[in-house]
């Protein structure tokens, strides 16, 4: 079991940045991670993956060049820092573990989820 804990959301004016963090409750070395968001009655979608020692990542096209996904094994944490932050990113952003080291986009393809943190951007 992993008990993860998403911490750094808030609200913040377009233009500005922010820097959410993942905490897990065990060793995260040996598997992938990914982070995905959730606005107002629209789907969870796939926003950023790191495989288990962070040489791969994955980005949803609306974030690339603005987020960057990194990880820190030795306290098994790993971040999102979102820049350049618009109203289309308020979100719920949720971090989640898969049981292997391979990135994914897929929301089915994660076994443990955290309880998610709000980001609002207001214009």
């Amino acid at each position: 079991q992993v008990h993860l804990v998403e911490s750094g959301g808030g609200l913040v004016q377009a233009g500005g940045s922010l820097r959410l963090s993942c905490a897990a409750s065990t060793s995260i070395s040996e598997v992938a991670m990914g982070w995905f968001r959730q606005a107002p009655g629209r789907e969870r979608e796939f926003v950023a993956t790191i495989s288990s020692y962070g040489g791969t990542t994955y980005y949803v096209d609306s974030v690339k060049g603005r987020f960057t996904v990194f990880r820190d094994n030795s306290r098994n944490i790993v971040y999102l820092h979102m820049s350049s932050l618009n109203p289309d990113d308020t979100a719920v952003y949720y971090c989640a573990a898969r049981t292997v080291s391979q990135t994914s986009q897929w929301r089915n393809d994660y076994d443990y989820w955290g309880q998610g943190t709000q980001v609002t951007v207001s214009s």
